[in-house]
């Protein structure tokens, strides 16, 4: 992608200049960010998809000033009629579900991939909402079909109403105000207090953002360095020739103490070993995410590859890392390897010049289902 090249995506702005002006710094309107957009799916196909044991939907509902949050999946009859107001369903990680979805999301890759998240659809009767609230994450709100009016702010007081199954401010104090219709683009840093309410009915898209806490992703990274403790530790067992006798057996030796901390920072002084950690971490599908194993694929020749759209694949200076596996290459293997992870694809062209383990490797990946073969 050319980062400098202005995109109406953007309003006119650079991606480069959006970076710098907004990303995480304040909202961004756009009209006609996508002229002519049309809904990705039809109401009908969206409901299907919230049926489906495998897709994560949410219904909320405020009938009656009364506020109710149920889990999918949802069977078309346990909806509430749409001619009903105030209620609204949500459904999660479309892009997994829909190469539609999946094609979207990738016009914001000018965000870095560890970062994006998920395309959600909101579909709403009219009045549906979420309530004021405040998110932690950035988000895209794309609207698809219908309109919604929309007012932010930004607020110090983020006291919630209590005993409710949604976050909702209790004292939401907007300072600005739009409605929002098809094509038309809102960007949200984090923290910033936002509600939308549906005029009729309408369907929105939210293009959301991973934003890993510390100590989340402290844990998440210990428990990958402790599956390779064996191999970044010596095997050194603990001796305390000068250990004096003791009145206070219970009393952890300070010597044991010392041994336990050094090993510990064996392991985080290993750049390589943190490294790998990380970019699996980073790279580790969402929980429920599968996959269609094609144990034939990969044995004749193929004219491209093309990653799958659940397959999340990074890079760093080290190696390569798919799915929360790693790979570590080198030379050409390295740079046509990144090139599949930034364009999620590669031409025959490119198949060529990798080598034997690389396109073996390339071949399990084909079977796994992480990567497809295109023969034209």
């Amino acid at each position: 992608m050319d980062t400098t090249r202005p995109l109406s995506l953007l309003g006119g702005l650079s991606a480069q200049q959006f970076m710098r002006a907004h990303w995480q710094k304040k909202p961004l309107l756009v009209r006609q960010a996508i002229p002519g957009l049309k809904p990705l799916l039809s109401r009908a196909q969206l409901f299907a998809l919230a049926s489906d044991d495998a897709v994560e939907a949410r219904l909320l509902t405020r009938f009656d000033g009364c506020w109710r949050l149920r889990h999918g999946p949802f069977p078309r009859r346990a909806l509430p009629p749409l001619k009903r107001p105030d209620w609204t369903l949500l459904v999660q990680g479309v892009d997994l579900h829909c190469n539609a979805a999946h094609d979207l999301l990738q016009r914001f890759r000018f965000v870095p991939d560890a970062r994006l998240d998920d395309l959600m659809i909101s579909f709403a009767t009219d009045g549906g909402g979420v309530g004021p609230h405040v998110d932690s994450y950035d988000v895209f709100l794309l609207q698809a079909g219908g309109r919604r009016r929309w007012r932010m702010g930004r607020q110090s007081d983020l006291r919630l109403l209590p005993d409710l199954p949604v976050k909702v401010l209790a004292r939401f104090e907007p300072e600005q105000e739009w409605l929002l219709g098809p094509g038309d683009l809102l960007y949200l840093p984090p923290l910033w207090a936002h509600e939308g309410v549906a005029v009729g009915a309408c369907m929105t898209y939210s293009v959301g953002f991973r934003r890993p806490t510390r100590a989340g992703l402290a844990a998440e990274l210990l428990l990958r360095l402790a599956d390779a403790a064996q191999d970044l530790v010596p095997e050194q067992a603990y001796a305390d020739p000068a250990q004096p006798a003791v009145c206070a057996p219970a009393a952890i030796p300070e010597g044991l103490r010392v041994f336990a901390q050094q090993a510990l920072h064996a392991i985080m002084q290993d750049a390589a070993a943190l490294d790998r950690a990380l970019g699996e971490c980073l790279s580790e599908p969402k929980p429920g995410v599968w996959f269609d194993r094609a144990d034939d694929a990969g044995h004749g020749p193929v004219a491209s590859v093309v990653l799958d759209r659940r397959t999340r694949m990074l890079h760093d200076a080290r190696g390569v890392y798919i799915n929360g596996e790693s790979w570590t290459a080198a030379g050409d293997d390295a740079r046509l390897m990144r090139q599949l992870a930034d364009t999620r694809t590669l031409p025959a062209a490119a198949l060529r010049q990798l080598s034997g383990p690389a396109q073996a490797m390339l071949r399990q990946w084909m079977q796994a289902g992480w990567v497809h073969g295109h023969d034209g």
